[in-house]
């Protein structure tokens, strides 16, 4: 067995390394965290420090300050090391958190529409959509 079989930690307790570093967090409920990895336990919930949440809208992107922020492990899709070397890299230009948020609220209004007249669509053609959980995406 190899040096570096015999470090191996399974599970949570392998993300031991990575306290103090900067990580992307991605919840269920689509949003993304970005901050510093402080304290996580046996079901994976984590303490993030000077976490921002980050907006995402087409090639534009705005950060919400939200300072210590608890994540309960079981709404952690994804968890991620951000590599500081590439972090400015992005192609994504930053925008004001107010510019960035009517951004999406944009979006949303266009596939509520969206949405509304597929529902019309159906009910006009005497069609039921069962009721779908937003949550069932994730």
């Amino acid at each position: 067995m190899a040096a570096a079989d015999m470090t191996y930690m399974p599970g949570t307790a392998s993300l031991i390394d990575d306290i103090d570093k900067k990580h992307l967090v991605v919840l269920r409920d689509g949003r993304t965290l970005i901050g510093y990895l402080r304290s996580i336990d046996q079901f994976v919930n984590l303490v993030l420090d000077q976490t921002l949440e980050r907006i995402h809208v087409g090639q534009k992107y705005g950060d919400i300050t939200r300072g210590v922020f608890i994540v309960r492990g079981e709404n952690v899709v994804l968890l991620g090391e951000i590599d500081l070397d590439k972090e400015s890299a992005s192609p994504l230009k930053q925008v004001t958190v107010e510019e960035i948020l009517e951004q999406q609220r944009l979006e949303q209004e266009i596939k509520n529409k969206a949405e509304r007249l597929k529902i019309q669509g159906f009910k006009e053609r005497g069609l039921m959509i069962p009721h779908r959980d937003p949550l069932d995406e994730y």
